[in-house]
């Protein structure tokens, strides 16, 4: 039996806090939302019980954020995609930032298990005074278990309409992209932090986000497959390759931690269920 869920969440600002609202239809769901930074930001856990997708579930989860609300979501643990006997995994997540809003997205990695047949698209839409850090990580199979991602194949797609567009497909047979020097060159990892403006950013701003980015990397065990890029004037990438999940991870919260900072002016206030 194939699972169908959806999601609908809503941050508004009210009184000088940021309020959660949410509709779901099928085993997707946020718990309670808490406020360890203040009324200013509110923090959520995006919940699938199920645990993972196999062939013909599809995840459709949508966001807003209007006014000056301020919204983080992240995930209990890891999502995955199992093997398929031929249908489509499918996750797609809608984002839709008005006015003055910002929203955090901070999900913890997705996991392609062989054999899998996935999709995971991501789209957000920002208005001109909208803002949006988010993170995409994804792991190739289970290193530590000795089962790599040795068949199946993965639609990745982030875009934001008309700025910016990332769409790229993984076949675990294609060992020229898989193994070789220009493609993942062996690594069972891939993430990518991302901070996103709804209008063009001062070249200093710009400028101040990337030399924030690579200053993490200097010394860094993953210098020599990371690096910081401004595709346009409205996007700046973290990119990474790693052997293994958690050096990615811990990567991108230390860059995240510090573009709050510098962008934002917040000290990063990591979700309580991170360190649980």
């Amino acid at each position: 039996m194939s699972w169908h869920a959806k999601l609908q969440l809503d941050y508004t600002h009210i009184a000088d806090r940021t309020l959660a609202r949410y509709a779901h239809d099928g085993p997707l769901r946020i718990l309670q939302s808490l406020y360890p930074e203040g009324d200013a930001v509110c923090h959520n856990v995006l919940v699938h019980p199920p645990g993972g997708l196999v062939g013909g579930d599809t995840l459709d989860l949508a966001v807003t954020a209007s006014g000056q609300a301020h919204g983080l979501i992240t995930t209990p643990g890891a999502s995955r995609f199992y093997r398929s006997s031929g249908e489509l995994a499918m996750q797609y997540t809608h984002i839709q930032l008005r006015d003055q809003a910002r929203l955090e997205w901070l999900p913890m990695e997705a996991i392609l298990y062989n054999g899998c047949i996935a999709q995971n698209r991501l789209q957000i839409e920002l208005a001109p005074e909208a803002e949006f850090i988010g993170w995409d990580v994804t792991a190739l199979g289970l290193p530590h278990a000795g089962k790599p991602f040795a068949a199946g194949s993965y639609l990745q797609h982030i875009e934001v309409p008309g700025v910016w567009l990332e769409r790229g497909r993984l076949d675990a047979s294609d060992m020229r992209l898989m193994r070789g020097p220009l493609g993942l060159a062996g690594n069972a990892c891939m993430a990518s932090l991302f901070f996103v403006a709804g209008a063009k950013l001062s070249r200093n701003r710009r400028q101040q986000s990337l030399d924030a980015a690579r200053s993490q990397l200097e010394g860094h065990a993953l210098r020599a497959t990371a690096g910081a890029t401004s595709p346009n004037d409205q996007v700046v990438i973290l990119r990474v390759l790693a052997p293994l999940v958690e050096p990615a991870m811990q990567l991108l919260k230390t860059v995240w931690a510090v573009w709050r900072a510098e962008l934002w002016g917040k000290t990063a206030s990591s979700p309580r269920i991170w360190c649980t």
